[in-house]
């Protein structure tokens, strides 16, 4: 496949990501409608999430891989499973996808009247004050690089050639809707430098500054899964240049 074909594919696919994901706690999540208590919580956002990237690894896994996320380029790159060469690009696409989800999502949610976007946080990332239970700046950072590690090594794992064919975005997405229902309260979870850039440029000031953490954190992580499951596995069987999704 084209390299452009695979990046706009891997742009598509972080729009929708964004726009699911995050649209789901920007919309839905404490929407109480008619019903009080209608809206779907953060145990529905961390299923949102899961969600998208189920249903995006079907769609377009035979395409790009469906990464989805520049810490997971970066895991699948240390690991062996993804070219160095394509790396950068595979990072801007995912960024762009990101903002533009993030766009649309600010243009949907400006039309309830009332709606603050800066007010709201946007389902941007933070920690202190920023973090939805007041977590400090070690405590997101931990989560941030555990959680982040051990989603690229489920992915690693289930996107092996021994493993059962045809059920890898299951677990995959699975296991995002997993971190998200431990990590939401730390950091409204990130997990992916795309993801926390998309919506905090629309929030600008302290989630401008607290950005790095949720680039730093969760490339450290992938980094250590994708040196780490090659030698648990005892397999590097990563000539190939994306998931083997199918």
């Amino acid at each position: 496949m084209q390299l452009s074909k695979r990046l706009a594919a891997e742009l598509f696919g972080t729009f929708w990501l964004v726009l699911g994901g995050c649209g789901s706690a920007v919309l839905a999540a404490n929407f109480a409608g008619p019903v009080h208590g209608l809206g779907i919580g953060f145990v529905g956002v961390s299923l949102a999430f899961g969600l998208t990237v189920l249903t995006m690894a079907y769609a377009i896994g035979h395409i790009s891989g469906c990464h989805l996320n520049p810490a997971v380029s970066v895991g699948l790159t240390v690991a062996g499973r993804f070219p160095a060469r394509e790396l950068l690009p595979y990072i801007v696409a995912q960024v762009v996808g990101a903002v533009l989800g993030a766009a649309v999502l600010a243009l949907i949610a400006s039309g309830k009247p009332g709606f603050e976007l800066v007010a709201s946080g946007f389902a941007s990332n933070g920690y202190g004050e920023r973090s939805p239970g007041h977590y400090s700046l070690a405590a997101a950072f931990v989560c941030e690089a555990v959680m982040t590690g051990f989603f690229l090594f489920v992915i690693l794992g289930a996107t092996d050639k021994r493993a059962p064919a045809g059920f890898a975005p299951i677990a995959i997405g699975l296991c995002l809707t997993l971190i998200h229902l431990v990590s939401i309260p730390v950091t409204n979870t990130s997990v992916n430098p795309a993801r926390s850039t998309g919506p905090a440029l629309f929030v600008g000031g302290a989630a401008v500054d607290q950005l790095w953490l949720f680039w730093v954190a969760p490339i450290i992580g992938a980094v250590v899964a994708g040196v780490l499951y090659p030698l648990i596995a005892e397999s590097r069987s990563g000539n190939a240049q994306k998931l083997a999704l199918d």
